[in-house]
């Protein structure tokens, strides 16, 4: 009797594990047609018909007609998120935003956030640069923090470049504006023409992102650049002078110790020439030659 009842205890849980009847009559009690056997189907492809039937209840629910169960079991065997696409389609069905499921399951397997992303388009996302610095024409230094608004582009958030992408340009046109000024005063009595040089370069094209404002939250006056240049080239400029003139210095040391060498050589010729004089009226003197030369000298 024992091994009759674990027979058939067994039998029933896999008959409940193959055969979904609680899934199946939620679907059906629902609205969602889905037939038994492809709830078994869904078993032996190794799909979890749980992931896939509540989602698209939800969709059916939230009136998205378009969503088939066929399309929710081909994006969970990719590895996608079947309930983060479902609530996406949701949430811009509701807000009157144009997206498929087709773009939604791009978008997810391209490692995106696709809820995030809906949420962005209907909730547009902040973000804060850090302070950026640049130099005016008159060479003094001024920093500026800006605050970036950014919605979501639906159609390039597959190969669209992120935020860190944007940052950088924003960064890039900040430092242009103030370049371009021709003091800083201009900056600090008109701050707006930064944001509206950055967004004249159309920063976002190509990006996953569309600016819809850029906004100057502060600017300060940072230091006087130009002058720091001219006084570190007047200070390189006086280090080349005190090369050039400890070089001619050297080399005048040099001349010196060079014409001390030539004078000490040329008396080290005289010497070993007096030298030899006695050597050669001794020589002269044993040949003759010595009384010749006197007698000559005397006639």
């Amino acid at each position: 009797m024992g091994t009759l009842l674990f027979f058939g205890f067994c039998t029933f849980c896999v008959f409940a594990y193959y055969f979904p009847v609680t899934l199946y009559m939620e679907a059906i009690s629902n609205g969602v047609n889905i037939g038994f056997l492809h709830l078994l189907a869904m078993r032996f492809k190794r799909v979890d018909p749980a992931a896939v039937v509540r989602p698209l209840i939800m969709g059916r629910q939230a009136g998205i007609e378009h969503l088939h169960e066929r399309d929710l079991e081909a994006h969970y065997l990719a590895g996608g998120n079947i309930q983060k696409v479902v609530r996406a389609l949701v949430e811009s069905h509701k807000a009157n935003i144009d997206l498929n499921f087709r773009t939604a399951a791009a978008i997810d397997l391209a490692g995106r956030d696709v809820l995030e992303a809906v949420s962005m388009m209907i909730n547009p996302k902040v973000l804060q640069t850090q302070p950026i610095s640049g130099m005016s024409k008159d060479g003094i230094q001024v920093t500026a923090t800006c605050r970036i608004t950014l919605k979501a582009n639906i159609k390039n958030l597959v190969g669209g470049a992120g935020e860190a992408t944007i940052l950088a340009r924003v960064g890039e046109g900040v430092v242009t504006a103030i370049g371009c000024a021709a003091t800083h005063k201009t900056v600090l009595g008109n701050p707006g023409i930064i944001s509206q040089t950055v967004l004249s370069r159309g920063l976002d094209s190509d990006t996953a992102f569309d600016i819809l404002s850029i906004d100057v939250m502060d600017v300060d006056i940072g230091r006087n650049i130009g002058a720091q240049l001219q006084k570190d080239q007047a200070q390189a400029d006086t280090l080349i002078a005190q090369a050039r003139a400890e070089q001619r210095r050297t080399e005048a040391v040099a001349a010196e110790e060079e014409m001390k060498a030539k004078v000490e050589e040329m008396r080290a010729k005289v010497i070993e020439a007096e030298a030899n004089v006695p050597k050669a009226l001794a020589e002269a003197m044993r040949q003759g030659r010595f009384q010749a030369v006197v007698t000559a000298a005397k006639g």
